[in-house]
């Protein structure tokens, strides 16, 4: 089989090392457009299941990335003023160059070819292969040129975000809250490779142009965020990769989904086919796990055209719990104002419940002492059910619960 990957990310390159173990007379080329070593953003995060897959598949890939993996410990709340609060937990970080570069060379070794700095506007280019991988990102220009056969959907989400770099290394996943005369501000922040970390800062729009970022320079801005973390930062300084950019990249998530992952010989992996709010730290993952579910189809399939229906069949069902996770996640921190009134014990506990569907529709406290009282779901339903109050409330015919007035 004849495959061509468009775009250098972690489906594509991965796809490409399992397409060549699969089967070594598979001949696979990925274009590029970006020249080598050049990555997008910091650092990613993935967890325990991501390595168990990596070792079942690409014992060689699998060994490198924790090789070179940051691992951290324990996620914690620090919330200026307040003290912190930390839950236990741990999971794994890379540098995405690192990631990418591993990727690249285990590629090359298995003999895929790999051109940088070669730009593909229109799969007429590729006529002659049997399929055409579309793994050129959110945005994907095969994507867009077929917007009709794929019926992809684009929502904006409502905060302003920023992907920085900080010098202070992180050893545990934090979320940073600092109160300002325009509102909330807040981080995620994580180690990525013992020297640097990954630092996400997250805002309201009105929060945002407030504070003046919608006119200031990136160097302004980078001070002003250092002023504003000073005390999560312990004198680290924060880093943009835009050094040639007048302002800092400030961006609105956009969440992109696709009812058809594939047209013709076209198929869509990764961000091109699907993205996840960065709240939920699955983007990596799940675009990995694209790579493993399409390979594998390809194998086991008579032809390239019942892989693929089997491979849009697995995937959009696969994503369609964590895309609604990481819906209920975005609009969770769209709404800090609800929750941060809490102490910080409360509001970390409802920070980590907010995949939950329910906790948008409840009261904050009366869902967090009745998801104390019960873990499962099911129970915690029939308890809501039982209280006319609450269910007036889910139904948006209630603002008043006990006597106290909710958002």
């Amino acid at each position: 089989m004849k495959v061509a990957c468009v775009g250098a990310g972690p489906a594509s390159l991965y796809l490409a090392i399992l397409l060549k173990r699969n089967d070594p007379q598979n001949e696979v080329t990925i274009f590029e457009q970006n020249r080598s070593g050049v990555a997008d953003g910091w650092g990613v995060v993935f967890w325990d299941d991501l390595v168990r897959e990596l070792h079942e598949n690409d014992p060689e890939t699998a060994a490198a990335i924790v090789d070179q993996s940051y691992r951290w410990v324990d996620q914690l709340l620090d919330i200026a003023g307040q003290p912190k609060v930390r839950v236990r937990s741990t999971g794994f970080s890379i540098r995405r160059h690192s990631l990418l570069n591993i990727l690249v060379a285990r590629a090359v070794e298995l003999g895929v070819k790999v051109q940088f700095e070669r730009e593909i506007v229109d799969s007429r280019e590729l006529h002659d292969v049997d399929l055409i991988v579309a793994a050129d990102g959110a945005g994907s220009r095969l994507r867009r040129l077929h917007a009709d056969r794929y019926k992809t959907t684009i929502s904006i989400g409502r905060n302003k975000y920023v992907w920085l770099g900080a010098t202070k290394v992180f050893d545990s996943f934090n979320f940073g809250f600092a109160k300002t005369k325009a509102g909330w501000i807040w981080f995620h922040a994580y180690g990525c490779d013992g020297e640097t970390s990954t630092f996400i800062v997250e805002c309201s729009p009105e929060t945002w142009s407030g504070l003046g970022f919608d006119t200031l320079g990136m160097q302004d801005s980078l001070s002003l965020l250092e002023k504003i973390f000073t005390q999560q930062l312990s004198g680290g300084r924060l880093i943009s990769r835009s050094s040639e950019a007048s302002s800092l990249p400030w961006l609105n998530f956009r969440t992109v989904r696709n009812q058809t992952w594939y047209a013709h010989n076209v198929v869509l992996v990764g961000d091109a086919a699907h993205t996840t709010h960065f709240s939920i730290g699955s983007g990596t993952r799940l675009a990995m796990q694209d790579a493993m579910a399409l390979a594998s189809h390809l194998r086991n399939s008579a032809d390239v055209a019942i892989g693929l229906e089997a491979y849009q069949r697995d995937r959009r069902h696969a994503l369609s719990l964590p895309q609604r996770e990481a819906y209920f996640s975005a609009r969770w921190f769209e709404n800090v104002d609800r929750y941060i009134g809490f102490e910080a014990a409360h509001f970390f506990a409802l920070m980590q419940s907010r995949r939950s569907p329910w906790l948008a529709r409840m009261p904050p406290l009366v869902y967090h002492r009745l998801s104390k009282a019960t873990s499962a779901p099911r129970k915690l339903l029939r308890q809501v059910r039982r209280s006319k109050t609450l269910l007036q409330y889910y139904r948006g015919e209630e603002t008043h619960v006990g006597g106290r007035e909710y958002p």
